[in-house]
Formats: C-alpha cells, sequence, structure tokens
C-alpha cells in the first residue's frame, strides 16, 4: 500500500491543530466563531501555496458534517458543477469546495451565481491569486473573503517539531533538526513544500548501525535541495511554488532570498517577461501608493 506523503499524514483534523493564521482561526476570530456556530458564508479563502486553504475546507466539514463536494477547477468544469448543484438541491447544507478556483473561466464561475445566491450551496473557494482580479465581481459579492498569511519561521520551526514528534514513520528514525534555516528559507512560507522536503531530506541520508540517529543540517538540505533545481518544471505547480516564493521574499523585504529564487527562475530557463510581469503585479499591489518611488 502507498504511504502519502508527511504533508499528508501531518494535515490537521481540528481547527485547533492548525499553525498559523489565528487572524482567522484564534478564539473569538470571525471565521472560528461561525464554524462553532454552524454557520458558515459562501467564502474565498485567498493566500499562498501551503497555508492551509485545503486543511480549513476540511475542517469546516468534518465539524458541520454537511454534505460535501470538492472539484479541482484545474480539471472540473461546467459540467460538473450543474451535477453538483441538481444533487444539492434535493439536500441540505451542501458545500462544495472549488480548489484553484481562479482558473475557471468566466462561464464557470457564471455557473456558480444562482446555486449561491439561493443559498443550494455554500461555497468555499481556495485561490492563490488576488480574488478582486480573478473572481467575476458577480460570485465576489456573494462571498466573504478570507485572507491567509503565509508561514512565518516561529511556525515552520513548531510544524517539524510536531511532525518529527507525532508522525509514526518519522518516529522510527530519531531525527535531529540540528539546522533549521536552509529548510524554512527554500519553503518560502510553505507548510506542505517544508514536510514534503524534509521528508526527502530524511529519506536521502544514509543510514546506518554506527548511526542511529538521522541528523538534519544546512548543508545537507542545500546539497539534496539543488539536486531538485532540474526537476523546474514551467508549466506545472513548481513554477507557480517558485515565483510565489519570490514574490513572499520580496514581500517581506528579503533581498537574498528574492535573489536565489529569482536565479533559480532564470537557471530554469523561465520566460524573462513573465517574471517581469509578476514583478509588476507585486508593485502595484502590494506597493503602490505607499511609496510612489519604490
Amino acid at each position: 500500500m502507498n504511504t502519502p506523503p508527511l504533508a499528508e499524514r501531518m494535515r490537521p483534523n481540528a481547527i485547533d491543530e492548525l499553525f498559523g493564521q489565528q487572524q482567522l482561526t484564534g478564539k473569538g476570530s470571525i471565521l472560528r466563531t461561525a464554524i462553532e456556530n454552524g454557520k458558515i458564508p459562501s467564502m474565498i479563502l485567498w493566500g499562498p501555496p501551503g497555508v492551509g486553504k485545503t486543511t480549513i475546507a476540511h475542517i469546516i466539514a468534518q465539524r458541520l458534517q454537511q454534505p460535501f463536494y470538492q472539484l479541482s477547477a484545474i480539471s472540473a468544469g461546467v459540467k460538473e458543477v450543474r451535477e453538483i448543484i441538481e444533487i444539492a438541491k434535493n439536500k441540505t447544507g451542501v458545500i462544495l469546495f472549488i480548489d484553484e478556483i481562479h482558473r475557471f473561466n468566466k462561464g464557470q464561475q457564471d455557473a456558480l451565481l444562482g446555486a449561491v445566491e439561493k443559498g443550494i450551496i455554500t461555497l468555499i473557494g481556495a485561490t492563490t491569486e488576488n480574488p478582486s482580479f480573478e473572481v467575476n465581481s458577480a460570485l465576489l459579492s456573494r462571498c466573504q473573503v478570507y485572507i491567509l498569511k503565509a508561514l512565518d519561521k516561529e511556525h515552520l520551526i513548531a510544524l517539524m517539531q510536531h511532525a518529527v514528534a507525532t508522525d509514526i514513520l518519522l518516529k522510527e528514525k530519531n531525527i535531529v533538526l540540528k539546522e533549521t534555516e536552509a529548510l524554512i528559507r527554500i519553503s518560502g512560507g510553505d507548510g506542505r513544500k517544508l514536510l514534503n522536503l524534509l521528508e526527502l531530506v530524511i529519506e536521502s541520508i544514509p543510514r546506518t548501525s554506527e548511526k542511529k540517529d538521522t541528523v538534519i543540517t544546512d548543508d545537507i538540505v542545500m546539497e539534496i535541495a539543488q539536486q531538485r533545481i532540474a526537476l523546474y518544471d514551467k508549466k506545472g505547480e513548481q513554477h507557480y511554488d517558485i515565483i510565489s516564493a519570490f514574490i513572499k521574499s520580496m514581500r517581506g523585504s528579503d533581498p537574498n532570498g528574492a535573489v536565489y529564487w529569482l536565479a533559480r527562475m532564470i537557471e530554469a530557463g523561465e520566460d524573462v517577461k513573465f517574471i517581469a510581469r509578476r514583478m509588476l503585479i507585486f508593485a502595484s499591489e502590494d506597493i503602490g501608493n505607499a511609496n510612489p518611488n519604490a
């Protein structure tokens, strides 16, 4: 039987198990209160990859115990949306979670309007892109937007320590997190990427009978991470992960991180026009008139 990746094995099942996002999940927060009251609005969860958007949707489904359907906008279309809406007409409290909802075109998003407005479904959309630009205004006006933030260093370290201490497979390896800076920097605030890289590093370290502990250092992490640069795919998930890490480094005033991710893209043959467009969007959305001379 295939073993799920570490990130999937560590997926939280309760709101208190989430790392980060206290502005949404802390006691007294609007979203947490809505979940605890069993009455949630249709919503858009907006944030970078690996920060808990899908996890929050699943926690809501488990807590409310209502019919839950999930689609990926990458592979689904209007046909699948309409099929679920037809099912929802004969049920109560149906929740429809659409991952990467920004990938739906206008027609696909319009197919959701009537069902959301009439309360036939409660929509939870997840997106890494600004919903003001990527989600139809008519649909957006019917949804509450919740913003998720990249995980900070404190939360990333806590996440690693929790995984090492509680995951059954990792506990057998006597893991020692001697150094964590490289793992944190490469993850770029992405919890899923952090755990997947941690698992890769652990599996790549040879174990001997004389060496019972699996010691993780920055040098080991960088050596293994460099071996993966060639796997960069301009049209795949890593394409978006790396540009996201680049933007987050600039947003966090981290010049070394920004240069690192920029070099990764250039070395992999990324289209410089794509990089330039993303930088212009960043300058407009994150700096704007706050610093006209930036």
